[in-house]
């Protein structure tokens, strides 16, 4: 009687198909000879249950892999097949049952693993679609935002197999497939105990290296030891400098925007430590913001300002959200105006035609008596942008919502997850709320109304000398900001107004910080947490 003992991970494509086989790529013209004593035909039937429809190729391992399917449920499967079983192949049967563990929309599914003895097989997931190796080698590289959503993928995957203690130890472009309907889905789990998650983590670099070059960042040898530029599996080396360094993706094309440059070239030094795969998660789950909500989203990624030299993505071009933001300013001033205007008329009809009193000193006349102008008075200003900022971050719904901070409703606003204690649980040294003005601004005052009282808090502000917001990820933009406090932190503040007016009056500020540090306990008595409900910023 077969055994079965669970389920496994491995894939390919041939012709636009993704099908399941044991390297994650074609098999090349070099595949080792397959055993076939007693090779199936179309039409068997495995395991009363799975049955062979097609013979799609041979891996590089030799493994046999057929397109299937499964008659009980009604639905295609790929069936890898090895020869012989029994001993040989306790390595794909456990990796099998390993991987069979892990349940993610972006990991190939496991159904079956079947020991036979003279062979045995692994049945998984058919998934039509392609490999992202295959989806660069022939349209060429991704844009920013396609190779950012299946680094965002892939990151997701690893964080699930982490999640369990397991490693993948495979991820590459062969084993990251693209499906016809756009999912992303990471295969071939291969571990071998030399392999770690940190090095996971570093694999990512080199998926996002290759979505946005088309070229591999780990030498000349190919994927799985075919001579280099020989074979369909070879992978053309990235740029290289005279002194062996890569070039980064900026320096091999246009457009690529910095924050996404950095963090692919800080993956792949192994001269810095790697955030957790959930972090990274986390982090590119964030930035992972379809092209069509850019305009919506207030507090998406910074990614799409241009430097000097690059090439705007549309979202530069048209001015997004913040063309609209900065059309609203411009009604807002002409208001203003409008309201100035009927005062002063106003004021003409109640002193009568003694225009001395209505043409005196002002900020756009200089005075004629010697006496200093008075400042122009601070009025609201526009927010460009918001976002929330969590450098330890364990869950992307909690960096949502960072809009409604500055929608002018009190009554509706962005807030944390519930902790067990005031510090975050231990979770965070403290997260917060990000703003850009858009521009630099004389800034007068900062209000931030909260959902309850006891809150811990501080303001910082930055100028664009203090702060890249193209490449700053979330650590390094707080250890920037910490360097310049508005006046003193709310040490558990007794109300639920926080205002700020320590500024510089000679300085200008583009970029604002509110840092929350410890959160208040609910009223229910039941965890600590804290809404905020509204900023408001106001100068000139």
């Amino acid at each position: 009687m077969p055994s079965s003992t669970g389920p496994s991970i491995d894939t390919i494509t041939e012709g636009g198909r993704v099908t399941q086989v044991g390297e994650g790529q074609e098999a090349e013209e070099t595949a080792p000879p397959v055993m076939t004593f007693g090779a199936p035909t179309a039409g068997e039937l495995l395991a009363e249950r799975y049955e062979l429809v097609e013979h799609i190729n041979n891996d590089s391992a030799g493994r046999l892999v057929w397109r299937g399917v499964d008659v009980v449920l009604r639905r295609p499967v790929a069936v890898i097949l090895r020869y012989p079983g029994g001993d040989s192949a306790t390595e794909m049967l456990q990796a099998a049952v390993a991987a069979s563990r892990v349940i993610h929309p972006n990991l190939v599914g496991v159904y079956d693993a079947i020991d036979e003895a003279d062979r045995a097989y692994v049945v998984r997931e058919w998934v039509d679609g392609q490999s992202l190796r295959e989806l660069v080698t022939a349209d060429g590289p991704l844009d920013p935002a396609r190779a950012t959503a299946i680094g965002s993928a892939v990151a997701s995957a690893l964080a699930a197999v982490h999640a369990t203690g397991m490693v993948h130890g495979n991820v590459h472009p062969g084993t990251v497939m693209i499906s016809d309907d756009g999912r992303v889905v990471l295969a071939d789990a291969r571990t071998d105990g030399k392999d770690s998650q940190e090095n996971d983590v570093r694999a990512i670099g080199g998926v996002l290296y290759f979505a946005l070059t088309g070229y591999w960042p780990h030498g000349e040898a190919p994927l799985h030891g075919a001579t280099a530029g020989h074979g369909r599996a070879a992978i053309p080396d990235a740029v290289r400098d005279a002194g062996g360094a890569i070039a980064a993706p900026r320096q091999v094309r246009a457009g690529v925007p910095a924050y996404l440059d950095d963090l692919t070239m800080d993956l792949l030094d192994t001269q810095i430590a790697p955030p957790s795969s959930d972090v990274l998660s986390a982090e590119l789950s964030r930035l992972d913001v379809p092209a069509e909500d850019q305009f919506l989203e207030p507090a998406g990624p910074l990614r799409f300002t241009a430097d000097a030299g690059e090439v705007p993505s549309p979202l530069a071009a048209a001015g997004g959200r913040k063309v609209a933001l900065g059309i609203a300013g411009l009604l807002a001033v002409a208001l203003v105006g409008l309201l100035v205007g009927i005062s002063v008329l106003s004021g003409d009809d109640k002193k009568g035609t003694d225009t001395k009193q209505v043409a005196g000193p002002s900020s756009s006349a200089p005075a004629t008596d010697g006496s200093t102008p008075p400042a122009a008075p601070a009025q609201k200003l526009n927010i460009q942008d918001v976002r929330i900022i969590d450098p330890d971050s364990r869950d992307r719904a909690e960096v949502r919502n960072a809009e409604k901070v500055m929608d002018g409703d009190e009554d509706k606003g962005w807030e944390t997850q519930t902790y067990n204690s005031a510090d975050f649980s231990h979770f965070k040294s403290g997260m917060g709320i990000w703003i850009d003005l858009g521009a630099p601004h004389s800034v007068k005052t900062v209000q931030a109304v909260l959902s309850a009282t006891g809150v811990t808090a501080q303001l910082f502000a930055g100028t664009k000398d203090d702060f890249d917001s193209n490449s700053a990820g979330d650590k390094n933009l707080v250890a920037s900001y910490k360097k310049t406090p508005i006046g003193q932190a709310y040490e558990k503040h007794n109300g639920t107004k926080m205002i700020f007016d320590a500024f510089d009056p000679e300085q200008k500020y583009q970029y604002l910080l509110f840092w929350i540090t410890e959160l208040p306990q609910k009223d229910s008595g039941s965890g600590y947490k804290v809404g905020v409900q509204e900023i408001t910023v106001t100068g000139s």
